[in-house]
């Protein structure tokens, strides 16, 4: 201790006396009775001291297990005791009752110390004992607490024990600096000066001017605006100290001989004391230019501690990070050894990491899912600091290196999950170590439960945008580098022998997240920054030999894709998946079965439902060939993609009654089933769908993109409803943006229809309001009601159906916009583009035939050059798949008077045939003619 430093001990009635300290005392806590008691040395080692000596236990011991330990803290309950390591680790051990040694269990007794491992990587500022019960403070505020509750000890709001630290919810944000533990009561201290007590209150300890127990934390009203300075708990009291008013304010049972004055043996709310010195004169005496106090409430005495500058007496805290001690690794003014001895202290901890780099502005005292407490400007600070300093650097990657297997799966707070965004900043070296160190980083966040990966989702979508890139690059750097050595493993072992190490899928599944944390939080980093080119290698050597498992499990992170690598992902499966047979005639050679599609024309939806009604689930993998019953059309693609348009456009139709028709020009599922005969239809329609998919077809139905969000097991939002429904989806919008406290509705919602119904929304929905406060709810509720919920027996079927018509599985990395328009074709075209992948015969381009055409086409309406699409290949759409996929032929039919013929077209073959008309005006009449007139797609 600092000289100067004093020691007041109150015996009974008498004064105090004053007792100088020596500058390096020793720190010692005992237990009620003084039977047992820590001894900590200034080195950072512990003892234990009895008072009587058993057989088995001599009367002092060094405490051996923790003997390589520097500790910082010690506390003592009745029966238990607690200590704090520099490096952030907890031990507690004795009696276990009541779980008060928060180790998960409740055995009778623990004699060696044990880690307390709930609180593993949580940065602590200080422990606290009471009679049976422990409880601590990290350094941004958060209390947990754990054993005895009989009384309400643990401030959780019941009398229900705890055998592993838990944390105090109704302290959220509370700023707690200090916290001290009476026999079976609590109090805590915040930052501005407040205090809370909960537990036993039956001597008035609680100070809340009655006898009655708390379970809950509540502020003592008699001490509010009072800036209380310190606090400490004895057995059934309670001892303030507030600066301002160098005064002592007690609580509680004052029979124990305390207090120097007389006082009723209850006291049930905070009354000065008469100090047994003036505490401000005796610290002044020796010279203390800024006076602090400190007091220790004991069972038959209570201590008040004088401190000179700002020398910090509450706490001798974890090892964190300090501007002047990094400044001395990086000029190296300390030995070497010691410097590593500093960095190793700090780096193979989680706990003093996360204790690292706190916002200085007390924005971490608001520590919670979406705010990390951590500034990360400080660490981009830090890592400009030492990469100047190579052998600092290199010593710091190191000790990251080795603590990242032993990081925690199961962190129980935000403060946990500082570390995960800690360190890829200080690993952004583009080298093999901190490659490695990414890799196994990434491994180490996949090993997080559950709640720790949404909790550290969470503070990824707050990072500030610049940092949220540098991350997303980060892992797209190390994943650039694994593709390339799957690329090259693959050319020397071959596709069919290569198995991609599940290892090395980490930093593409960290990857695959940041961009579901992307496009949840509005796109704030272009989808291009998660591409990962190289794996465009893998897949061309993969397609060339068909071979689809390594593709299956890449497939699964989508975000590392660009859309024509997925497209290449998805058509070799399907090609892959085709049932095939041997060649007649070349044995050798297994070709793709085809499937006799055949329908009529004049009842197209019940061939179609006929033919999918008898089909085996093995027809689903063959290749479909349609043909139209007294049609010449053979089938390369255009008949096919006809009888889908055709089968699309029927069905949409208001007199099928398939679908319920919106003024957004959309359709969706009815409420009721469909008044048609097939209790299949939406099964089929399913089915239908999923057939389009697998053999690279268009199925336009004007379905809203909430569909594919269905599909892909994505939620559709409020976004998606205002596609579908304009005029509701701004209403429900205003509702969240109102700032009144009642908006006149209830949980429910009106069903249309003949009969107009009421629907609540949840349970009871008719008598609960939405307020300013539920708001939200009733919009996500009214979303899922539309999307989902009423919806939910059509859509099943929808959904089995599609799952039973396309065989393949890899549609489901593309995303909802993709597949949307894979199945729904493009309506915005580059026709100019189109005219660039246009082939002829016995014409070339510069043929003034053809000349004159697209002059002709690209002044024609839009809707004109649609209808032409049409007349070539069954669509009016162009294929989501690519040009690659509509590559259409312009020939010359040689007929002998072209002015008297007109155009036709082969949509078995997507040929144009045009004749040499002598002019502009008489191509452009024949075309709007042919175009216009033209009833069927199906023939030669």
């Amino acid at each position: 201790m600092a000289e100067g430093r004093r020691r007041q001990r109150g015996r009974g009635r008498g004064r105090g006396e004053h007792t100088q300290l020596p500058r390096n005392e020793e720190v010692c806590c005992s237990n009620h009775d003084e039977t047992h008691k820590l001894i900590l040395s200034p080195n950072g080692k512990l003892s234990e001291h009895w008072a009587k000596a058993s057989a088995n236990c001599p009367k002092t011991r060094v405490v051996k297990e923790l003997g390589s330990r520097n500790i910082v803290q010690i506390a003592c309950g009745d029966q238990h005791a607690m200590a704090l390591c520099r490096g952030g680790e907890l031990f507690t051990w004795g009696q276990n009752t009541h779980g008060q040694l928060g180790v998960g269990s409740q055995t009778t007794l623990t004699p060696e110390p044990q880690l307390v491992e709930r609180l593993k990587g949580i940065p602590l500022a200080q422990i606290a004992a009471g009679g049976a019960h422990s409880t601590t403070v990290s350094l941004s505020g958060a209390v947990y607490s754990w054993g005895k509750n009989s009384f309400g000890q643990l401030g959780l709001g019941d009398t229900k024990d705890r055998d592993c630290p838990t944390y105090i919810g109704a302290l959220e944000h509370w700023k707690t600096v200090f916290v001290s533990c009476g026999a079976d009561h609590t109090a805590v201290l915040s930052k501005e000066g407040l205090v809370c007590t909960f537990g036993a209150g039956g001597s008035g300890q609680l100070g809340h001017n009655s006898t009655r127990n708390e379970v809950l934390p509540r502020v003592v009203a008699e001490l509010w605006g009072a800036r209380v300075s310190h606090i400490d708990c004895g057995r059934q009291y309670t001892l303030v100290y507030v600066r301002s008013l160098d005064k002592f304010y007690f609580f509680g049972s004052g029979d124990e001989g305390q207090l120097e004055d007389e006082r009723n043996p209850n006291q049930l709310i905070p009354l000065p004391i008469n100090s047994p010195v003036n505490t401000e004169k005796s610290c002044q005496k020796k010279g203390a230019s800024k006076k602090g106090i400190k007091i220790t409430a004991g069972l038959h005495r209570s201590f008040v501690r004088c401190k000179e500058g700002n020398e910090n007496l509450y706490l001798n805290g974890i090892a964190t990070l300090e501007d002047k001690e990094v400044d001395a690794w990086i000029s190296n003014s300390k030995p070497f050894r010691s410097i590593k001895r500093n960095i190793r202290l700090i780096f193979s901890s989680e706990a003093c990491i996360n204790g690292s780099f706190l916002d200085k502005r007390d924005k971490h005292f608001k520590t919670s899912r979406e705010v990390s407490g951590v500034d990360m400007s400080e660490v981009k600070h830090f890592y400009g600091k030492i990469r100047k300093n190579q052998t600092v650097y290199q010593e710091v990657q190191k000790e990251i290196r080795n603590l990242l297997p032993l990081l925690s799966s199961s962190p129980i707070s935000p403060e946990n999950c500082r570390v995960y965004l800690i360190l890829p900043f200080l690993l952004q070296r583009n080298n093999e170590d901190a490659i490695l160190s990414l890799i196994l980083l990434a491994e180490a966040i996949m090993k997080l439960q559950p709640q720790g990966l949404q909790t550290l989702e969470c503070l990824w979508s707050n990072l500030e945008t610049s940092f949220f890139k540098k991350l997303v690059i980060l892992y797209q750097r190390v994943s650039k580098k694994i593709l390339l050595s799957v690329s090259q493993e693959i050319m020397v072992m071959g596709p069919s022998l290569f198995n991609l190490d599940p290892v090395k899928t980490g930093p593409l599944q960290i990857l695959q997240m940041l961009y579901q944390v992307n496009s949840r939080t509005g796109f704030r980093v272009h989808e291009s920054n998660f591409h990962v080119h190289e794996v465009g290698g893998i897949i061309d050597k993969c397609s060339r030999f068909n071979i689809v498992t390594v593709l299956e499990r890449l497939s699964k992170y989508p975000c590392i894709f660009e859309r024509d690598k997925k497209i290449c992902v998805h058509t070799t499966e399907c090609r892959v998946l085709l049932s095939k047979t041997l060649h007649p005639i070349m044995p050798f050679i297994r070709i793709p079965e085809a499937w006799n599609f055949c329908v009529r024309r004049h009842c197209l939806l019940q061939d179609i439902w006929k033919n999918l009604k008898t089909a085996s689930n093995q027809d689903f993998r063959k290749m479909l060939k349609v043909t139209f019953l007294g049609e010449m059309g053979v089938d390369e693609g255009a008949v096919s993609q006809e009888l889908f348009s055709v089968a699309a456009r029927t069905l949409c139709q208001p007199s099928t009654s398939a679908f319920c028709h919106f003024a957004s020009g959309l359709v969706w599922f009815p409420r009721q089933a469909p008044s048609c005969k097939d209790e299949d239809t939406f099964l089929l329609i399913g089915t239908l769908c999923g057939m389009a998919l697998f053999n690279l077809r268009m199925v336009p139905f004007p379905f809203p993109r909430a569909l594919y969000k269905k599909l892909l097991d994505l939620a559709p939002t409020l976004e998606d409803l205002e596609d579908l429904l304009p005029t509701m989806g701004r209403s429900l919008q205003k509702i969240l943006n109102d700032e009144s406290d009642s908006l006149d509705l209830d949980f429910t919602i009106m069903e249309g229809g003949e009969s107009t119904d009421v629907v609540e929304l949840k349970e009871n929905g008719a008598n609960i309001p939405v307020t300013k406060d539920n708001r939200k709810e009733y919009v996500d509720l009214y979303v899922n009601y539309i999307f989902n919920k009423s919806v939910k027996k059509p859509f099943e079927d929808f959904m089995q159906g599609f799952l039973r018509g396309c065989p393949a599985r890899n549609w489901k990395m593309f995303f909802p916009e993709e597949l949307q328009v894979l199945l729904q074709g493009r309506t915005i075209f580059d026709w100019h583009l189109l005219e660039k992948n246009v082939t002829y015969r016995q014409y070339t381009k510069l043929d003034q035939t053809i000349r004159n055409f697209w002059t002709v086409f690209h002044k024609l309406p839009e809707e004109k050059k649609k209808m032409l699409l049409a007349f070539l290949s069954g669509s009016d759409r162009l294929s989501g798949y690519g040009l690659e996929c509509f590559r259409f032929c312009i020939e010359d039919p040689q007929v002998e008077n072209p002015d008297e013929s007109l155009p036709y077209a082969s949509i078995c073959y997507l040929t144009l045939f045009l004749p040499r008309y002598s002019n502009k005006k008489i191509l452009k009449k024949k075309l709007l003619y042919a175009i216009e007139h033209n009833e069927g797609f199906g023939r030669a």
